[in-house]
Order: structure tokens, then C-alpha cells, then sequence
């Protein structure tokens, strides 16, 4: 079965999390990425949390993994005169040219859109950022908690009441979140470039992709500029949408509007006296009274276990969902039906899980490619490919340009 992307290359420039996730949703579509990385290698790998494990997996960088999956590793001195005239070169036979490299640093390099043009006129020029490529801050770097969470108000908005902690995110949530964002850009640009035959540039950044994350606040506070009322538990517009504990120490979250659900609701709880109260008869005086009824649902939700009420949920037609735990969702009955959890084949060190991508084609194969690749460990291989004899390939790793593997 065809792959998607499989006539499609792409050089990738970039470390962390956010671009090498676009990386590495483009490899499992099946494109051919290559990763440059400076001799050193990106600063991410062996960065992330090691996974509890004994045997051939311990110790294996699976955070890494993740993003970088199924591409080949160069190791390039891209601060060099040769190792940047090395990567334009290699962008002659490409489609795309991703990167995380802020605009100045592209002209350093020469990899800005108008140099890759005169190389590849046909060329998708794709950057993400922290802040964008204009602006006054255009130069600021950015991780997701900064730029994604902190600076697009997400982090204020998800405090719990007016004088909440600030929340702390889980790691890369805005990273993959924007390397989708930054994923759909790219596709969008190969296909102008079919057809116009001209290269397009295209871009977003944390920051962007942040905001339309929450679009629907902005659609108001853009007009109105209010400030957003962080609501607790016992503040919210309805009984019905809320989040509660069960017997166990279980959460569920309900979100099930209107009048239907709030009759199911106080039935399954075995409240009926709440239906016969005059002061509960309507969406207002529900909200007057929210955290009395808030603490009554509480109350009557200790007597059972979370999926003991789920059962009972979803006999009375209410929408409703388990607050899971990581741990959960990777044993989740739904989640491996949608086979979320693929399996890679490690050469050396055997099969483990990963993540699949949030995208399924019914009639082309799209998934996990291989594992990440060793520094540098396809360095001589693309040189190979692209024309450069080994005397030439064995004079620029003898020259420092080179890092490992370029002499395998």
C-alpha cells in the first residue's frame, strides 16, 4: 500500500520538540526526512524522562524517539562555510525545508527563503518559531511553556479561581500541538507549489497556534477585552458541566447542557427532591444555588466507584468521561482500537510502543516508519545519494564539516 508523502523529501533543521514532531508526522506519511544535526546532536536527545524498564529497552529515549522516528540522521557543522553550502546543495533535490531557526539566523546560514529559491524555486520554505518571523519580538526564543502557554494567556485562563497557582503543563502539549498546525501548512505549500510550479514559504509559531487553540475566548475578548472569569467548581453556569469526584478518588467530567440532562442527572443520583425544588427550576436558580448542589453531587457521588457511575451514565443518556490517568489511557480499550499505541521494531533492541499520529487513511499506509536514527548515522548515505564522491565526503569529515558517521 502507498504511502501519502513517498515521492516527497524533506531537510530538517531543528531540535526539541516542536518542528521535529512536524518532522516526524511527515515521515509517517510516509516522506523522506533528513535530520541535520550540529556534531554535537540535537540537544534533546537523552534530555527526556527514562522509562521505568529492565532489558534491551533501558535507557532508550523515547521522548526523543517520538519526534524523530522513521527520519536519517546527518551530522553537518552548519557554522561552517562549507557545512551551509553543504545543506543549500542538498536542498536542490528536495520539496521541503524544515526548520526552527529564527530569521536572522537563517540569513546567517543562508538558508533564508529568498537563498533556497535561487537553489530549488519549487521549494516549501517552513519555520516555526517561538513568536513569528515579524514583530518586535520576532527574535525571542521560545519553548511551549513560555510562548504557547504562558504568553497567549492559557496559562491564566486555566488558573482555578481569580487567585489560582499557575497550572503547569505536561511536556510538548504546545509543541505537537503546533507541529500539526505547522504539518497542515506544509501540505497546504506542496500543493501551491504543484500547481503554481512557484516555492512557497509558509510559517507559524508557538504563539499563533496558541491563540487559535482558543478561539472561541478570543472570538469575545478580542471585542470586549474583558478579562476572563476563571471559574471554580461551585462558580459554573451548570450542574450538569462539571467535573466531580467519585467513591474512589476517581474524577469524571460531565458536559451535558439543558433541561434533559439535569432531570437524568438528579434521577441517577436518586435526587428527585432537587426536581420538586422550586428554587432549582431553572438554569438561573441552578446557578444560585450551584455550590449546594455542587456539594450534594459530591456527596451522593461517594457511595460509588468512577466506573460504577459511568456504567449508570450511560444508561441514563448523559455525556459524560473518565478523568484517566496516563497510565490508564495506555492500556484504554478505545485507544487501542484506534491503534494509538503502534509497535516499533528496534533493530538492536527489540519492539516497544510509541505514539501514532492524530490521522488514519483507510487506503494508504500512514505510521511509525523506525526508530530514530544515531547521530549522523545516514550522513554518508545522503552524501552518497546526492552526488558527492567519497574522496569529497572523506575530505569534509577530515575537515571538521562532518560529524559521526560520516565515514560508515
Amino acid at each position: 500500500m502507498a504511502a501519502p508523502l513517498d515521492d516527497v523529501t524533506v531537510i530538517e533543521i531543528d531540535n526539541w520538540m516542536a518542528a521535529p514532531s512536524a518532522g516526524a508526522a511527515l515521515a509517517d506519511l510516509g516522506a523522506n526526512v533528513i535530520k541535520i544535526e550540529p556534531l554535537s546532536g540535537d540537544p534533546m536527545r537523552s534530555m527526556g524522562r527514562p522509562a521505568k524498564l529492565e532489558g534491551p529497552l533501558q535507557g532508550y529515549d523515547f521522548q526523543f524517539d517520538v519526534d524523530n522516528r522513521g527520519k536519517r540522521s546527518m551530522a553537518i557543522a552548519l557554522d561552517t562555510d562549507e557545512g551551509a553550502a553543504l545543506v543549500r546543495r542538498l536542498c536542490r533535490g528536495a520539496d521541503v525545508f524544515l526548520c526552527n531557526l529564527i530569521a536572522r539566523r537563517q540569513k546567517r546560514f543562508g538558508l533564508d527563503p529568498a537563498s533556497l529559491f535561487a537553489e530549488n524555486p519549487k521549494l516549501v520554505h517552513a519555520t516555526l518559531t517561538g513568536y513569528g518571523t515579524e514583530g518586535p519580538e520576532a527574535w525571542r526564543p521560545g519553548y511551549d511553556v513560555t510562548a504557547f502557554f504562558g504568553r497567549s494567556g492559557l496559562y491564566d485562563a486555566l488558573r482555578e479561581g481569580e487567585h489560582g497557582a499557575v497550572p503547569m503543563a505536561r511536556p510538548a502539549q504546545g509543541d505537537h500541538t503546533t507541529g500539526l498546525a505547522l504539518l497542515g501548512a506544509i501540505l497546504a505549500g506542496l500543493r501551491m507549489a504543484e500547481r503554481t510550479g512557484q516555492g512557497q514559504v509558509v510559517e507559524t509559531s508557538l504563539f499563533e497556534t496558541a491563540i487559535w487553540t482558543q478561539a472561541s475566548d478570543f472570538a469575545v475578548t478580542a471585542m470586549d477585552k474583558a478579562p476572563v472569569r476563571r471559574r471554580v467548581r461551585h462558580e459554573l453556569i451548570t450542574p450538569t458541566a462539571n467535573r466531580y469526584p467519585c467513591g474512589d478518588g476517581r474524577w469524571i467530567v460531565l458536559n451535558a447542557p439543558g433541561e434533559p440532562a439535569w432531570r437524568a442527572l438528579c434521577s441517577v443520583l436518586g435526587r428527585e427532591d432537587w426536581l420538586a425544588d422550586e428554587r432549582l427550576a431553572t438554569v438561573k436558580g441552578r446557578f444560585d444555588h450551584m455550590a449546594e448542589i455542587v456539594s450534594g453531587i459530591d456527596e451522593a457521588l461517594s457511595g460509588r466507584g468512577r466506573d460504577e457511575w459511568g456504567v449508570l451514565f450511560d444508561q441514563a443518556g448523559l455525556i459524560w468521561g473518565p478523568v484517566l490517568a496516563l497510565h490508564e489511557v495506555a492500556s484504554d480499550d478505545q485507544a487501542a482500537a484506534l491503534g494509538l499505541f503502534p509497535t516499533i521494531e528496534h533493530p538492536q533492541r527489540g519492539p516497544y510502543r510509541t505514539v501514532a499520529v492524530p490521522m488514519r487513511f483507510h487506503t494508504a499506509e500512514v505510521g511509525p516508519r523506525g526508530p530514530s536514527p544515531e547521530l549522523g548515522a545516514h550522513t554518508t548515505e545522503v552524501l552518497a545519494g546526492a552526488g558527492f564522491s567519497p574522496a569529497e565526503i572523506a575530505d569534509l569529515a577530515a575537515r571538521g564539516v562532518l560529524g559521526a558517521g560520516s565515514m560508515a
